[in-house]
């Protein structure tokens, strides 16, 4: 679903659409709890991979090249990324199907539409002004490459500031991932299929 990334921008964004694509489908599928499911925990598992390659990779650098504005900033986003993991654990306490399962993942997405908007219309063009596109092209890679390492379920209780989030993190993704082994997804074809529409 993502395109060829030229930017950090780019890999942030893919990802944020993919989000959206991914609440679409389980807001499409209202009636059918198995589908709903799916797309829910694939949407809880791109939230969760997403918001920790952000605290590990992108916050650190708004901290680093923006001064005073990168850290007010990303403790902001830090701030955003607490709120959607508690809501996220809450989901796991919720049966797909039912009002109270739509219900969080609706204030979920409704949460994450102004964090998501902040960061691709303000954050990350100040932190691509400052570093340049080459940087801004490495910092992708970077972010695509740790999301494959993190966790990939909702942990708020962890911390979310260097260093401790990258060892929380480490720990946390091998369990997180046996646990994925068991749960159903959906299948690469309904993905494929939802980022058409």
């Amino acid at each position: 679903m993502a395109t060829h990334t030229t930017s950090i921008l780019d890999a942030v964004a893919d990802d944020h659409q993919e989000m959206y694509t991914y609440y679409d489908q389980y807001v499409k599928n209202t009636g059918d709890a198995d589908a709903q499911d799916r797309w829910a925990r694939q949407l809880t598992w791109e939230v969760a991979r997403h918001a920790v390659g952000e605290e590990l990779v992108v916050y650190p650098l708004m901290e680093k090249h923006l001064g005073a504005e990168g850290k007010k900033l990303a403790d902001e986003d830090r701030a955003d990324h607490q709120k959607v993991k508690e809501l996220l654990y809450q989901l796991e306490g919720h049966t797909a199907g039912t009002k109270e399962h739509a219900g969080i993942l609706k204030a979920v997405i409704e949460h994450l539409r102004p964090h998501n908007d902040s960061e691709e219309q303000k954050d990350l063009p100040l932190l691509m002004k400052a570093i340049g596109p080459e940087d801004s092209a490495s910092a992708a890679v970077s972010f695509k490459r740790t999301k494959k390492f993190v966790p990939t379920r909702a942990h708020p209780g962890a911390p979310d500031k260097p260093p401790f989030e990258t060892l929380a993190g480490l720990m946390t993704a091998p369990v997180d991932k046996l646990k994925d082994m068991f749960a159903q997804f959906p299948s690469q074809e309904e993905k494929d299929a939802a980022s058409k529409n």
